[in-house]
C-alpha cells in the first residue's frame, strides 16, 4: 500500500466510535449491558458447536466490549479503511467471544454464529484475517499476537498516520519469549501508538499461572522493558475506558486487566477446568438465566 492510499480522505458517513462522546454513567450501562449479550452470545455460540473456549472467552468479553463500542476507531462499512485503528487478539483460542462482538457491532451477520467450527463456516477456531472482517491477524499459536502489533506500530509512525494498534494477550501467553522480544523492541522504540491488554485470569490450561511459571510482579515486568504499565479491573467499563484513552507518555501502553475465568457464570467462574470444557444443555440453560436470558 502507498502512502497517498493511508492518506485518503475519511468517508463523509465515518462513525468509526460508538459511544465515546455519551456521559460516563450512560456509556458504562450501555457498555454493561453489551457485555451481558456478548456472554449470552458465547454460550449460545460455543453450545452450538459443542467445542471451544468458555472460560477465557468469559473472561475477555468486558474488555473487547469496552474496546469495539467506545475506543476503536473502526466501522463496519469500511472494515479495511486505512486510518482505521488495528486489533489483535494474540489469545486467538477465544475466538467466540471476538465473533459474538464482532456480530453486535455489525462487521458479521449474528447468523454465522451458529456456523462456529462447523466444517466450511468462515468462523473458524482461530480468527483467520482472510475470512472475517475486523480480524486483522490470524491468531492461535501463543506469543504471536504482540509481535504482529509492534509491527503494525511501527508501520504506522512510518506512514505518518495516527492509527493505533492493540493487542489482547492471555497471561499464560506470556510465558512464551517471543512476548519479551516484542516489549522489548517496543519499550526501545518508544512506540506510544500500542497498547497491550492482559486478559489477568490467572488460569491457563491444566493449572494457575502462578503455579506453572511465576508472572507476579507482572505490571513491573512491563515497566523495566520500558513501557508505561497499569492495573485495573477488566470487568469495571468505565475504568477500562479511562486507561484506554489515557494520554501516553511516550511509551507504549500495558494494560493488566484483573478478570475472573469464566466471569458471570458462577459454576464456571475461577475453574481451571472451563479451559475448554463444553457445558451440558442443562449447564447452557443455567449459564443463559444467570446472564439474564
Amino acid at each position: 500500500m502507498t502512502l497517498d492510499a493511508l492518506a485518503v480522505e475519511m468517508p463523509k458517513d465515518w462513525h468509526p466510535v460508538v459511544w465515546q462522546d455519551a456521559s460516563p454513567e450512560e456509556r458504562a450501562g450501555r457498555l454493561s449491558a453489551t457485555a451481558r449479550d456478548v456472554r449470552r452470545s458465547v454460550v449460545r455460540t460455543i453450545d452450538a458447536a459443542r467445542a471451544g473456549h468458555i472460560g477465557g472467552d468469559l473472561s475477555v468479553s468486558d474488555i473487547l466490549t469496552t474496546l469495539f463500542f467506545s475506543v476503536l476507531r473502526l466501522d463496519p462499512a469500511h472494515p479495511s479503511h486505512p486510518q482505521r485503528d488495528r486489533f489483535i487478539l494474540s489469545k486467538g483460542h477465544c475466538a467466540a467471544a471476538l465473533y459474538s462482538v464482532l456480530a453486535l457491532r455489525g462487521f458479521i451477520s449474528p447468523d454465522l454464529l451458529p456456523t462456529f467450527m462447523k466444517p466450511l463456516s468462515a468462523l473458524n477456531g482461530h480468527p483467520n484475517r482472510n475470512k472475517v472482517p475486523g480480524v486483522e491477524a490470524n491468531t492461535g499459536p501463543l506469543g504471536h499476537g504482540l509481535p504482529i502489533g509492534v509491527g503494525s506500530a511501527i508501520a504506522s509512525r512510518l506512514s505518518g498516520a495516527n492509527w493505533q494498534t492493540f493487542v489482547v494477550l492471555g497471561d499464560g501467553e506470556l510465558q512464551e519469549g517471543s512476548n519479551w522480544e516484542a516489549a522489548m523492541s517496543a519499550g526501545h522504540r518508544g512506540l506510544d501508538n500500542l497498547v497491550a491488554i492482559v486478559d489477568r485470569n490467572r488460569l491457563q490450561q491444566g493449572a494457575r499461572t502462578e503455579e506453572t511459571a511465576r508472572l507476579d510482579p507482572l505490571a513491573d515486568k512491563w515497566r523495566a522493558f520500558g513501557w508505561d504499565a497499569v492495573e485495573v479491573d477488566g470487568h469495571d467499563h468505565a475504568a477500562l475506558f479511562e486507561v484506554f484513552t489515557r494520554p501516553r507518555q511516550g511509551k507504549p501502553l500495558c494494560i493488566v486487566a484483573n478478570t475472573t475465568k469464566g466471569k458471570g457464570v458462577s459454576f464456571i467462574e475461577d475453574r481451571v477446568e472451563w479451559h475448554h470444557k463444553v457445558p451440558s444443555p442443562e449447564q447452557v440453560r443455567q449459564a443463559l438465566e444467570e446472564l439474564g436470558q
